[in-house]
């Protein structure tokens, strides 16, 4: 469904009020000081998810907090992506099936039976859109292979198959989460093509470039060959274009890699570490600040559909903010380290 005129007023409406709603950096301090998991949900009852959280029942765990969460911000992305019409927003919201499509393949590789896995599944986004069959086609599947002929008929059918395949192979469990981000950019690049909106473009693309430039250092790290690298790319866009990438996978070294980004509008995020490993987690940190500020900048043109991406991103990560703080106190990590992992202005 295309967009109107009037739908893009109201979407940056919208927009705009949830934009004054996100937490300050003041409020998730004061949830990171939490002693426990009783006076986290005790704080974030005095928040915006004050009705979401008080559904929660003990004992409380952080993955019942994240669920919890992630049920609001279903109902936010929902709204927002209806009333918008932009086929971008609709390819935001499939991060939602995807999300619980991993969490069951991921327990199916464990072994682990229906009844072990349906607790950490949350199906009100999928219910909103009257598409809970495909994740039941996947819990009720007795093993991993019949769950991948299950999910074949599906429009992820393909890409779950591979993903799959190349974890039978490498038996990495991170080139599996890799494939299923695979599947939600190329929903969101196709969203874009649809919708052709220049000011979209620019955000959707260091989204892409994101996916793609990671998964190159990540495939170099995790010892792919070029041929598995190439076949992780998502369409590629003028910032980080074809031929940028082909001499990034080709490049000897990871460090290589980062070398070639000399000259491009990503040079200022290039890493300092010396390790590998830790060089691809300072590029992962440094880019997602990025996103976070581009998704913040949306909000200096009013009326422009790029808001409602943009809301679509900082909400997400104030949710995903949240979440790793209840992990944290959960965990009796410092608040001092839990406010330096989290992505805030």
């Amino acid at each position: 469904m295309g967009s109107t005129g009037a739908q893009k007023v109201y979407a940056s409406v919208k927009s705009y009020s949830q934009r004054g709603r996100l937490l300050p950096k003041s409020i998730l301090q004061t949830l990171a000081e939490s002693r426990d998991l009783d006076e986290l949900v005790t704080r974030i009852k005095n928040t915006k998810y004050a009705d979401g959280i008080s559904k929660i029942t003990k004992p409380y765990t952080a993955e019942k907090i994240e669920s919890i969460l992630r049920s609001h911000l279903a109902d936010i992305h929902f709204s927002i992506a209806k009333t918008a019409g932009n086929p971008v927003l609709d390819a935001y919201y499939t991060r939602f099936l995807i999300w619980n499509l991993k969490l069951i393949l991921k327990g199916k590789i464990l072994n682990k039976s229906q009844s072990e896995i349906e607790p950490y599944l949350n199906l009100h986004a999928e219910e909103l859109i009257k598409k809970r069959d495909i994740i039941l086609k996947a819990l009720v599947a007795r093993d991993l292979e019949e769950t991948v002929t299950n999910l074949n008929s599906t429009e992820f059918g393909e890409d779950i198959a591979k993903a799959v395949a190349l974890y039978n192979d490498k038996k990495n469990i991170q080139i599996f989460d890799t494939y299923f981000d695979k599947i939600i950019i190329q929903q969101i690049s196709s969203g874009l093509r649809v919708s052709g909106d220049k000011d979209v473009s620019r955000i959707v693309g260091m989204e892409i470039d994101f996916y793609n430039l990671l998964s190159v250092m990540r495939g170099k790290f995790w010892g792919l060959d070029e041929q598995q690298i190439h076949d992780l790319i998502v369409s590629h866009t003028s910032t980080a274009p074809k031929d940028l990438l082909g001499r990034m996978i080709a490049a000897p070294s990871v460090r290589e890699a980062f070398n070639e980004l000399t000259n491009t509008r990503y040079k200022d995020l290039m890493p300092q570490s010396e390790s590998d490993i830790d060089a691809i987690a300072e590029f992962e940190r440094k880019f997602e600040i990025a996103m976070y500020k581009a998704a913040i900048n949306t909000f200096t043109r009013m009326f422009s559909a790029a808001t409602s991406v943009g809301i679509t991103k900082l909400t997400s990560y104030e949710v995903r903010n949240i979440a790793a703080i209840a992990f944290a106190v959960e965990q009796k990590i410092s608040p001092q380290t839990t406010m330096s992992k989290l992505i805030v202005e």
